[in-house]
């Protein structure tokens, strides 16, 4: 993109603190232009004192996202990082990425029939330091699924039923499962877009 035309107003581009294709895509695609830098944290040792402290989930959301945005920015002064995080909970129980296919069907039949919230929380930091920091929350019914159709579900879905944290991925086959969605469509695939680029305008990053 030429200068008269490019969005972003940094000279260089947003680090993103994530491996998620689906974050990174999404901003590529609202016209950021995105260098990927995975941190290099341990989660579940971020996440484990806070569960055991009854910590609300998008508190634990935000704590991942920025345990993770603060790692990537001390070691890359001066830049600006975006990191984001996703917790799922139902009725009180929090689930995680499911580590097999005989683990997502546990996940998915235990979300059956059931209403769970999706809390997807970012920060923005730069020098070792948060600058925003921002959660959302949806709501999500799965209609009541029998153990044969999840377990066609599991061996269509493939791999992907492993790489969010619900066992889905609403924007693909996913759908099949839900009878009725509240919320953020951005939220819900696991970064709030639209409270990211109102915050990078008040930033100054990109134009108003």
């Amino acid at each position: 993109m030429s200068a008269s035309t490019n969005l972003w107003l940094k000279a260089e581009p947003l680090i993103l603190a994530s491996g998620s294709t689906t974050r990174r895509e999404m901003l590529v695609a609202a016209g950021l232009p995105v260098e990927v830098m995975k941190p290099e944290i341990d989660e579940r040792a971020v996440e484990q004192p806070l569960v055991e402290q009854g910590v609300p989930a998008d508190q634990i959301a935000a704590a991942l996202a920025c345990a993770k945005a603060l790692a990537v920015s001390r070691e890359r002064p001066g830049r600006l990082v975006l990191a984001a995080d996703q917790t799922l909970t139902c009725e009180g129980r929090a689930f995680h990425k499911p580590a097999d296919a005989s683990a997502a069907r546990e996940q998915i039949a235990a979300l059956a029939g059931r209403t769970h919230e999706l809390h997807s929380a970012f920060v923005l930091a730069q020098d070792g330091a948060p600058l925003v920091e921002d959660s959302e929350t949806a709501r999500l019914t799965m209609r009541a699924l029998d153990p044969g159709f999840i377990g066609r579900y599991v061996e269509l879905a493939g791999p992907a039923a492993f790489v969010s944290v619900g066992g889905y991925q609403l924007e693909g086959l996913g759908a099949q499962l839900f009878e009725t969605v509240e919320g953020d469509h951005f939220t819900i695939l696991g970064l709030p877009l639209l409270v990211v680029l109102a915050a990078l305008r008040d930033l100054d990053c990109l134009a108003r």
